[in-house]
């Protein structure tokens, strides 16, 4: 019996090794079908192409080819199958097609015996493609495990591993493929001469270089208040036009919009439209004057509702405790964009909707008390409670130095403080209180102008900034302080 039971033991193990042995030479052969490649596997020149489909997910697309009819030189364009009217964009079509111009495998799989194995059997992706003589079907299977590059098939039989992953550009949304409206690169000066706005904020932003209507070089935008030119801060109004140039929703509402569309979004009467006037060049260098328009509107349901709560809270003496305001959730804002005519409505984010319609004057004015560079200052003069004193200064804007009782001064205190006074909120107030502290500054700029600065009096925490004679502001009264303390280190030493 133990004889036998040896036997059967040792028959076991021969089996056993045979089945191993005969693994690995499976494995081997297997092992020699994959080969290094650096081919091109596949060479269709996107021009070429004139159909094209594919489904990924749940998700089918369809696409083809038009010339005019008539007029065999016309530019083509592309047509969704589903839709003649959705407006195609040829060039994300062609970054689609520009996969196969030059398709080429890491390494190739000859002869595979089970596709499924690739992910090939029920693919991620099938893409059906034609020039119109030859069809093409790729198929795009798993990832590898080991170095995480996609299984494709081309239908010769074969199974590749290709570096470059055609699913990056064809896992899409049909969002993604529409011909957006383009809107231009306004933000570079000088190249939008005039913005127009009109709506809930109506007043107009013009371009002008070495303007007399500032003391300030770098101003170049301008707009009217109260009958006079004023200069707004020129950063402000290149970061609120690089916000136009660079807004891109990730949705639209329709691409065929009807008056009913409009309506139910806000657009047959926008809150704000925005009208650029702006400058290119022809081929031949020659200026070309354009003109750029954009609407913006909020949900009218939601804008109705925010300036019905608007309202309340205006007419309501009840103060909302800390707690009650930290329970409120912050408001969604349901926004759409148009651009000119385009029967295309565009679904903006909370955020766009709140960054563009920041676009007042008090939105986009200089936030600084002080009307100009500390450089170009000759001369302060200072009348601090009942006592006048004067700083003056030798040199130019480049090495300026300043003096006080003919004594040379390390001005740098003074200059921070005098910086240092920004808006916390704009008024038209007019002063009632005393004047804490009145500044004059003598300018060295052409015609040696002067511009004041009076601060005021207004409550615990604020004092209010006059320049020139007009109120323009409240500003912390800490400020305030900083710049009589900074004023009496000078002339009380």
């Amino acid at each position: 019996m133990k004889r036998a039971k040896k036997l059967y033991i040792l028959l076991g193990v021969l089996v056993a090794v045979c089945a191993i042995t005969f693994g690995v030479s499976r494995y081997q052969t297997r092992q020699e079908e994959i080969k290094n490649s650096g081919e091109v596997i596949l060479e269709v020149p996107t021009d070429s192409v004139e159909s094209l489909s594919w489904d990924v997910g749940d998700r089918s697309f369809s696409f083809h080819k038009e010339t005019t009819e008539g007029d065999p030189d016309s530019e083509s364009i592309w047509i969704y199958d589903e839709d003649d009217v959705f407006p195609v964009d040829k060039t994300k079509i062609n970054n689609l097609l520009s996969c196969f111009e030059s398709l080429t495998a890491a390494f190739v799989i000859e002869n595979p015996e089970d596709l499924g194995q690739y992910g090939l059997t029920d693919p991620s992706c099938t893409i059906n493609f034609s020039d119109g003589e030859t069809s093409y079907t790729v198929l795009l299977g798993d990832y590898s495990p080991m170095d995480s590059q996609r299984y494709v098939s081309i239908g010769d039989g074969n199974v590749y591993l290709v570096s470059e992953d055609p699913m990056e550009e064809f896992d899409v949304e049909l969002s993604k493929m529409l011909d957006d409206d383009d809107i231009p690169y306004l933000e570079e000066e000088g190249t939008t001469t005039a913005i127009r706005f009109s709506g809930e904020i109506n007043y107009e932003i013009t371009y002008e270089a070495d303007s007399d209507n500032t003391y300030r070089a770098d101003d170049v935008y301008f707009t009217e208040q109260n009958g006079r030119q004023v200069p707004l801060d020129s950063t402000r109004v290149s970061d609120y036009l690089h916000e136009v140039s660079f807004v891109f929703p990730d949705e639209y509402v329709t691409y065929k919009a009807t008056d009913e569309d409009l309506a139910a979004c806000g657009l047959d009467n926008p809150q704000l439209v925005i009208e650029a006037d702006y400058n290119t060049e022809d081929e031949d260098g020659n200026t070309v004057s354009n003109t750029f328009t954009m609407s913006i509107s909020r949900d009218p349901d939601e804008l109705a509702k925010a300036k019905e709560s608007s309202e309340e809270a205006k007419s309501s003496d009840a103060e909302t405790t800390s707690e009650d305001e930290e329970d409120t959730e912050t408001e969604e804002i349901t926004a759409y964009m148009r651009i000119g005519d385009s029967k295309i409505i565009y679904r903006l984010s909370g955020e766009d909707y709140e960054t563009l319609m920041a676009a007042g004057y008090n939105d986009l004015r200089h936030t600084e008390v002080l009307p100009a560079d500390f450089a170009d200052i000759a001369q302060i003069d200072i009348s601090l409670e009942g006592t006048d004193y004067t700083i003056t200064s030798e040199g130019d804007a480049e090495e300026r130095t300043y003096f006080y009782a003919d004594e040379e001064l390390d001005i740098a205190d003074l200059q921070s403080a005098m910086q240092t006074l920004t808006a916390d909120s704009f008024t038209d107030e007019q002063p009632t209180e005393k004047e804490e502290i009145h500044l004059t500054l003598h300018l060295d700029l052409e015609g040696e102008p002067s511009a004041e600065i009076g601060l005021y009096r207004y409550d615990g925490s604020y004092c209010l900034a006059v320049v020139d004679g007009t109120p323009m502001c409240l500003v912390q009264r800490s400020y305030v302080v900083d710049l009589i303390e900074a004023v009496n280190a000078i002339v009380l030493s």
